[in-house]
């Protein structure tokens, strides 16, 4: 592990009382993770979902039977780790994954690099009042094992930052020890593979708040930041920030590696298409 909880957290501690916001960002490339640091990140998410966005797939592919997330995450370790110079770099971990003893798998995260994890694939991105959710919850594969996986980070000393979509979620994951509660809106919106069916970015503060609100009630030292859905480029974190108390940051992963690639790549073609012979 390169960097412990307590250093993680010091570092995002003094940016806030900066007066920055704490912004991570995903890398699903050696390439992203490089310039994501260079742009000054506070945090690099390696996910399964960062391989299937940067292949043009959409982030939901995370959730499908397409591959072993956390068997990717371990690969895409190689891939980024190597790069990163001086950023804590957290997997996504599907705590879920009735294939994987957890302790072992987190033990394994820390061996390998990683100063922390998140909880993707996550079955919150899954309707609670739909019967594919509540079978999955019925047969031992529920939000539930997402929270005890990041209790058991937690008690390993590593930085711990879960996705919440609820605020009975936010209390859970803050109740087991999580250090950054991330408050996510859905699927990210914009660009050419991105979500169109989102919540507004006045329902989408209202919602981070209460949040932030359920967090704090347990834990007033917990960090709060946002992220998904309708808050896709840096005037909606902006706003989102600015129209809610105590939120110290945003999450981007669609929003900070591929949506500035679909632009940059097709920008730069066409000018040089635009070349006159």
């Amino acid at each position: 592990m390169k960097y412990t909880r307590e250093e993680s957290l010091d570092r995002l501690r003094e940016t806030v009382d900066a007066g920055d916001p704490v912004i991570g960002a995903g890398a699903g490339t050696g390439i992203s993770a490089k310039f994501a640091e260079r742009g000054g990140v506070d945090l690099l998410i390696i996910y399964n979902s960062g391989r299937y966005r940067m292949n043009g797939r959409g982030s939901l592919a995370g959730l499908l039977p397409y591959g072993d997330a956390n068997e990717i995450v371990v690969e895409m370790g190689h891939e980024v780790l190597p790069v990163v110079e001086d950023t804590p770099v957290l997997a996504g971990v599907n705590g879920t994954d009735p294939f994987r003893d957890m302790d072992v798998f987190v033990d394994d995260l820390q061996r390998r690099g990683f100063s922390g994890v998140q909880n993707f694939p996550t079955v919150g991105l899954i309707d609670e009042d739909s019967g594919f959710r509540q079978n999955l919850e019925e047969t031992g594969m529920g939000y539930d094992k997402e929270v005890e996986m990041i209790r058991t980070a937690s008690e390993k000393g590593m930085l711990t930052c879960p996705y919440v979509f609820s605020e009975q979620q936010a209390r859970e994951m803050t109740e087991a020890g999580a250090d950054v509660v991330v408050s996510h809106m859905g699927l990210t919106t914009s660009g050419d593979i991105g979500a169109e069916t989102a919540l507004d970015l006045d329902d989408a503060a209202e919602r981070v708040q209460a949040h932030h609100d359920a967090a704090k009630a347990v834990d007033d030292e917990v960090m709060v930041i946002c992220h998904g859905g309708p808050i896709a480029w840096p005037d909606d974190a902006a706003y989102v920030l600015d129209n809610t108390e105590g939120v110290v940051g945003f999450f981007g992963a669609s929003s900070i590696e591929r949506l500035p690639t679909e632009e940059a790549i097709e920008n730069q073609a066409r000018e040089f298409k635009e070349i006159d012979l």
